[in-house]
């Protein structure tokens, strides 16, 4: 299996996570109750798994080596790649600011919710397409079979050491559990 096969399959996740969250703000924006640990799960997933884990390999390790292999990081998919991952960790921050006051009631800090996790649904569905469809076409075309090894290598060492044995099945399941909840 590619790296890049790698990450495509994480987006499998990570868009099965978009689609709990845009049923999540659904109810928010409709005025319904959702029990706050929901949003606290799909903060923590999208911090976890999505950013930390999935970006981390992307930024700190399949980025590096595309630079290595030529692809410039300025003025091309990786900048780009870059400044989406920026943009979406501000609308998970001010998802996450948002849930001590919906917790609290306030009606406006569930409005904020939802309001910042569709301008996360919309920038990420755009984003892994373009990963999907250019950036990661790009790394294949210009990864060596001996750079492809050692992403994989290192992919393996960020899911140890960045969320844990056993965290990304803990994630499906929640994911899993939620679906039947936000998906029917």
């Amino acid at each position: 299996m590619k790296p890049t096969e790698v990450l495509k399959e994480e987006h499998q996740g990570i868009k099965t996570g978009l689609r709990i969250l845009g049923g999540i703000a659904d109810r928010l924006k409709a005025g319904q109750k959702v029990p706050p640990e929901h949003l606290e799960e799909m903060v923590d997933f999208i911090r976890t798994f999505a950013d930390r884990c999935h970006h981390g390999k992307e930024e700190d390790l399949l980025f590096v080596e595309m630079e290595k292999a030529g692809v410039p990081r300025q003025g091309g998919p990786i900048a780009v790649m870059l400044l989406e991952h920026d943009q979406g960790r501000g609308y998970v921050r001010a998802m996450a600011d948002a849930i001590p006051g919906y917790k609290a009631g306030d009606p406006a800090a569930a409005q904020k919710f939802a309001q910042n996790a569709y301008n996360y649904i919309g920038l990420l569905t755009q984003h892994i397409d373009k990963e999907d469809n250019i950036l990661y076409v790009i790394a294949d075309m210009h990864l060596s079979d001996e750079q492809q090894a050692c992403l994989l290598d290192g992919f393996d060492r960020v899911e140890t050491e960045r969320i844990g044995p056993g965290k990304h099945e803990e994630y499906h399941r929640m994911l899993e559990r939620l679906s039947s909840v936000y998906l029917q």
